[in-house]
């Protein structure tokens, strides 16, 4: 398989309200982590790091313009491979113990980390085999309720689990923004990791369809409104009261 450049390994895309997608192009959508970018006043955040197979921070300048806050929506590979790279970082104190030692079990790099996610290999001496995420213990612990404070912006921590224990999303209520992480995306949800816990999701969705979101920017796929963020829950809600 051909070998990607490290100048093109990540994509970038101005949002709307300071927001700036990250991605990394040349991983299949599936297990591709949306990486978000968010201006504040006093300084910015960043909300998950994705593999860590190319350095963030040389190549993606926005990220080392300001004081930044990289905060983990929960502890799997695809979404913490870069937050070494930063001197604050956040996550729930249920994950962590894995971004302080994030081994291959942990972080779901097993059984997921092959040459078959990739529609170009990251540059040398990258090899799958070899993957790991690097540690990075926090340096804030989070829990639900607590706010990531920018200076004019605040983000406040809503625990999630169900997905992974630790799980949380991010709200900004005068604005209305959601970064969902992986509880809810318009995707295919995943249930059925190691840690996952069914009826912590059940109830994780039901809190979220009641947040007067105007935007959601998901963990993976593209981002999305109001109306298709609660016909997304009810979907799933039904699907699961059927059962």
């Amino acid at each position: 398989m051909k070998r990607a450049k490290p100048e093109d390994w990540y994509r970038t895309e101005k949002r709307a309200d300071d927001v700036t997608y990250i991605c990394e192009p040349h991983i299949q959508e599936f297990y591709r982590c949306n990486m978000w970018h968010v201006r504040g006043r006093d300084r910015d955040m960043l909300v998950d790091s994705g593999m860590g197979v190319v350095s963030l921070r040389e190549w993606v300048p926005l990220v080392t313009e300001r004081a930044l806050t990289a905060v983990a929506s929960h502890t799997h590979f695809d979404h913490i491979g870069c937050h070494h790279e930063f001197d604050d970082r956040c996550v729930h104190e249920a994950e962590a113990h894995i971004l302080a030692d994030p081994t291959n079990a942990a972080t779901l790099a097993d059984p997921y980390v092959t040459d078959d996610i990739f529609t170009q290999l990251p540059p040398l001496p990258y090899t799958s085999q070899d993957y790991r995420v690097k540690s990075a213990p926090a340096t804030r612990i989070l829990a639900d309720g607590d706010m990531i404070d920018l200076g004019d912006r605040q983000f406040e921590v809503i625990h999630t689990p169900g997905h992974s224990p630790g799980g949380i999303a991010l709200w900004e209520a005068p604005t209305g923004i959601l970064f969902s992480g992986d509880i809810v995306y318009d995707g295919p949800l995943i249930e059925d990791t190691y840690h996952a816990d069914a009826a912590d999701y059940h109830r994780s969705m039901v809190r979220l369809y009641d947040l007067p979101v105007r935007v959601v920017h998901g963990g993976h796929f593209s981002s999305y409104g109001a109306d298709r963020h609660r016909q997304i829950i009810r979907d799933w809600l039904n699907a699961r009261e059927r059962l």
